[in-house]
């Protein structure tokens, strides 16, 4: 809890993580919806659109949880002060904050803008953007510190998340596909349990290997 209170300290004065996000999923959303003008998008490429929105909004600021660390030069005091497994969970309930925060914001800019998407089940709707978020910071916390000490940050983040988070989207477009054509929570419960299941499997590897990652 106290990295994770630094990490909510620095970024509410900073706000550079959160700006970035905010920019990004305003300037791509009313991209999406300057482009298709007003016209009835399908339901599956609605839900494809959304979670590529997310997916690259993910990109721009959720890899700075460990590169801050390495910019400062405070990486090893964090090392001193706290054990690995303390760092990692700290980060990751930081960059499922972000995640969180991200796919709410963008997922709500999305319905705003573009108001030719009618949500069937606005329930389903919702648990399929939690679920995403809470995949994408399991996959994405320890990815961030592999690249933390990498040449070319910004090109070898999306590159190594991509294929990590591949198998949830897909899974949550299809979710997402279901809410907005309707279908009823029960008809998802397998989809909801795969991805439940992946994001505690990710969560599960990743502490154990990041003890590896953060000494080396």
């Amino acid at each position: 809890m106290a990295v994770f209170r630094k990490e909510m300290s620095i970024e509410f004065r900073s706000r550079i993580a959160l700006s970035a996000l905010l920019l990004f999923m305003v300037i791509t959303i009313s991209t999406i919806a300057f482009t298709t003008a007003g016209e009835r998008v399908n339901n599956n490429v609605a839900s494809a659109l959304l979670w590529i929105v997310l997916f690259f909004g993910s990109m721009t600021g959720l890899s700075r949880t460990f590169v801050m660390e390495e910019e400062r030069g405070t990486s090893l005091l964090l090392k001193l002060s706290s054990t690995p497994m303390e760092v990692f969970f700290g980060k990751f309930l930081f960059t499922c904050f972000l995640s969180l925060a991200l796919s709410f914001t963008g997922s709500a800019l999305f319905l705003f803008f573009l108001p030719s998407i009618n949500v069937g089940n606005i329930g389903l709707f919702w648990i399929m953007v939690v679920l995403l978020s809470i995949c994408m910071a399991s996959a994405i916390t320890a990815i961030a510190a592999i690249i933390a000490k990498a040449n070319g940050k910004g090109a070898l983040f999306p590159v190594l998340s991509f294929p990590v988070v591949l198998p949830p989207a897909l899974l949550g477009v299809e979710g997402l596909s279901m809410a907005l054509y309707g279908a009823p929570i029960s008809e998802a419960l397998s989809t909801i349990v795969v991805l439940f299941s992946y994001a505690g499997i990710m969560i599960a590897v990743s502490s154990l290997l990041f003890e590896f990652i953060w000494n080396d």
